[in-house]
């Protein structure tokens, strides 16, 4: 029997990374001029994964998006895997925002992926287990192929490539 060759398509980002990146965010907050004296702040929820948000108003809830954002950036955690809710009242007139952490990739998701794989028209196999997905395939340049075609494709989710052999 001739031997197959795989990867795993996973998306998974780092907690530890998340939370230097919170921390970061928190300490810039403190030193900037515009949050002296704000009630905003920045709070990861480890367990739950997710991070809060709090602002005075509208203007310091977008700042506190961008230097999340920003902090996110600097420490390679990818901005597909914030997912911003909608901002809501909360005490004193404070506006509340969630942002949850994506990880794993949805059913649905996973659905639309194979379905780009077989789309190819290539001899690689996709198969959905649990919250990532295996391609198989007899030839690695066919799984390269499959590789270099989903960084090109453009995903709500962000995406890496494990176990590869």
């Amino acid at each position: 029997m001739p031997q197959q060759f795989s990867f795993d398509i996973v998306s998974q980002i780092d907690l530890q990374e998340i939370d230097n990146a919170t921390n970061q965010a928190l300490k810039e907050l403190r030193n900037r001029f515009d949050f002296k004296g704000s009630k905003s702040s920045i709070e990861f929820l480890k367990d739950e994964k997710k991070i809060i948000l709090i602002g005075d108003d509208e203007l310091k809830l977008r700042n506190l998006q961008d230097i999340l954002k920003t902090r996110a950036a600097s420490r390679t955690v990818p901005l597909k895997a914030l997912q911003f809710g909608e901002p809501q009242q909360a005490f004193e007139g404070t506006l509340r925002q969630e942002v949850t952490l994506v990880q794993g990739i949805p059913q649905d998701k996973a659905k639309e992926i194979v379905k780009k794989i077989k789309e190819m028209k290539c001899k690689a196999q996709a198969a959905i287990q649990g919250d990532q997905i295996r391609v198989t395939s007899k030839s690695k340049d066919e799984l390269q192929a499959v590789i270099e075609y989903l960084r090109n494709t453009p995903l709500d989710i962000p995406i890496q490539f494990t176990n590869y052999r």
